[in-house]
């Protein structure tokens, strides 16, 4: 592990109290170097097979990713830190869910501020703990200009429409974060957030990794395993994905998008 357990729980902390923490220089940028020249011809089918739908907003796509290599990568969604968080914020017994990019391309809009689950009890109008996160990192370098994540501090823990008000009156900050590949953010996904425009020439592509409670099951998001990735994987990585369906190909599975609302 890189970081100390002191570390681990700080970031645990952060991501407790303000809703993300960031892990800077993380991950080998020339391993993502590498996805991002596997997944460009992926966006682009994935583009031409969904007709022009734009299932995040304008010129914005959210492409699930198959589960090979380089993308079926332990040294990524089992990195040793990233999980030592996880486990402090969503229990140690947690399932990885989702392995996905989301690109804004050139032209792309401002999202409306959303959060990416409901809370648990609505009725109660009360926020629990956390119960799943999503640890985005990108392909390339996040600037001003190619659309980056503009989020706030602290709305996890805020009703919808306590934490909107606060954003109207200025109480509550849309910060942006710009990163470098190789950083990448650990986050609540009940945060208040936005995807801002792309004014650039060229897409931006987000990876994201969910990672939530066991019992916690949204149909809508899964990762397809084929048999012979299965094997592959250490014992760890397979308790991490067993509630994910196993497939002999991924040639037998419909891969057109079913994870189409996401904005609570």
């Amino acid at each position: 592990m890189r970081y100390s357990r002191a570390e681990i729980e700080q970031f645990t902390h952060e991501t407790l109290t303000s809703g993300l923490c960031i892990l800077k220089g993380h991950f080998p940028a020339e391993t993502l170097q590498r996805w991002d020249e596997h997944f460009r011809p992926l966006l682009t089918t994935h583009i031409e097979r969904e007709s022009g739908k734009q299932n995040r907003g304008s010129n914005r796509h959210y492409v699930t990713l198959p589960f090979i290599r380089p993308f079926a990568d332990e040294a990524i969604f089992a990195d040793p830190d990233v999980l030592a968080i996880a486990k402090n914020l969503v229990g140690k017994n947690m399932v990885m869910c989702q392995l996905a990019v989301d690109t804004p391309l050139p032209g792309s809009m401002y999202q409306d501020l959303h959060r990416d689950a409901p809370p648990l009890f609505p009725e109660l109008g009360l926020e629990t703990p956390p119960f799943q996160l999503a640890v985005n990192f990108p392909l390339v370098d996040v600037t001003e200009e190619n659309g980056p994540l503009e989020t706030t501090f602290g709305t996890h823990m805020m009703a919808r429409e306590e934490g909107l008000k606060g954003i109207e009156t200025g109480e509550v900050k849309l910060e942006r974060i710009l990163l470098e590949t190789g950083d990448l953010i650990i986050r609540d996904v009940r945060a208040i957030h936005r995807g801002t425009p792309n004014r650039t020439d060229h897409p931006r592509p987000m990876c994201v990794i969910g990672y939530s409670r066991r019992w916690l099951f949204r149909p809508e998001v899964s990762i397809r395993i084929p048999l012979d990735a299965w094997e592959s994987l250490s014992e760890d990585s397979r308790y991490l994905l067993r509630f994910n369906p196993r497939v002999e190909s991924l040639d037998e599975i419909d891969t057109r998008e079913i994870y189409q609302a996401f904005a609570y």
